[in-house]
């Protein structure tokens, strides 16, 4: 195991993946004195290198590079890939049936080539969501100093991951924006943990550091956190709206302006359950046929793509966590000094 530490700054701003965590962002987060992250989901090794170099070179500050751990994909049968494509085609946005033409082989991405790509510009941190990296990742992270954190969202995943010898636990409350982050894509019984109650759980059992995530908008929330146990908070929500993220500005507008939208839980986008504002996809495929994670997020890529280009937030990805209508629109910089001056306020 490395040993465990955070900066001053006791902020982890949260790996998003899909083009929001910039160089940019991630560089300005570590220069303010927290912990920049990128979500490298879906990025080719080329990508990794080169978000990596360009961060490297806009800070001297601390760097954390996630990555999902992908369950075991099988090639869908063409019956189950006509009739998701079908729903989509029924959807008012103007996608052409041939642009659903996406899926092929692989279906995920390969963790052991990104990671090899990570260490050309090695990250302070290495994070994993949905399930246990391979144990030798972890082990070669250790040995060149990386430390290493796993998401739980309940307390037996994290007893699993302390099994397997990582560093941290992100405790993943459900009030999380984006993919809940549990080990399976469906479990059989998910304890829905608020993102306090699941810190307390850990850190009673004390088996590792824990960082709160999920719904952690202020200076007060972080401090509640703390004092729930937590070495400190991971953040996303809070920074979608900072001029360095990647968020389409349409995405940002109604972050900024839905303040009597609901957040909800849905499957449809990507395969597996996440946190977005309701919009038209949303209500519209509530009862609708969906391909596995992640060849569901493949097949509705393209209808993503044209509402983005369109500017349709009805039709986007709309990622956001509880207490969205607290976000802020600044440069990163000053929303982490707001957040720190607000935390030695309360």
């Amino acid at each position: 195991m490395t040993a465990f530490s955070l900066p001053d700054v006791p902020i982890i701003q949260a790996p998003m993946a899909g083009g929001i965590t910039t160089p940019a962002l991630v560089g300005a987060v570590a220069e303010a004195g927290a912990v920049g992250s990128f979500g490298f989901a879906y990025s080719t090794p080329e990508v990794i290198v080169r978000d990596m170099a360009e961060a490297r070179a806009l800070t001297n500050g601390l760097i954390n590079a996630n990555f999902f751990v992908f369950e075991p994909v099988l090639p869908p049968n063409e019956a189950d890939i006509a009739t998701a494509t079908e729903m989509l085609c029924a959807l008012p946005i103007a996608v052409d049936k041939a642009a659903y033409d996406v899926l092929r082989e692989p279906f995920v991405p390969d963790l052991e080539a990104q990671f090899d790509a990570v260490m050309h510009h090695a990250p302070d941190y290495l994070t994993f969501h949905f399930g246990l990296p391979p144990q030798q990742i972890i082990a070669r992270a250790q040995a060149a100093g990386i430390i290493v954190g796993v998401t739980a969202t309940c307390l037996e995943e994290a007893h699993a991951i302390a099994r397997v010898g990582a560093d941290f636990i992100v405790a993943q409350g459900y009030e999380a924006g984006g993919h809940r982050g549990t080990f399976t894509a469906f479990p059989k019984a998910d304890e829905g943990l608020s993102s306090l109650s699941l810190t307390k759980a850990i850190a009673q059992w004390g088996g590792l550091p824990v960082i709160t995530a999920g719904g952690i908008m202020t200076g007060a929330d972080i401090g509640q956190a703390q004092a729930n146990g937590a070495a400190g908070v991971q953040m996303g929500t809070a920074f979608l709206c900072a001029d360095e993220a990647g968020t389409a500005p349409s995405y940002k507008a109604a972050l900024t302006s839905w303040h009597d939208r609901r957040t909800v839980m849905t499957p449809h986008f990507s395969g597996r359950l996440a946190r977005a504002l309701e919009n038209t996809f949303v209500s519209e495929m509530t009862q609708s046929a969906f391909l596995p994670f992640p060849l569901q997020n493949t097949l509705t890529g393209p209808l993503r793509k044209k509402a983005a280009q369109d500017g349709d937030v009805q039709f986007q990805i709309l990622w956001a966590g509880a207490g969205f209508q607290k976000i802020q629109s600044a440069p990163a910089t000053e929303i982490v000094k707001r957040l720190v001056d607000d935390m030695r306020n309360c």
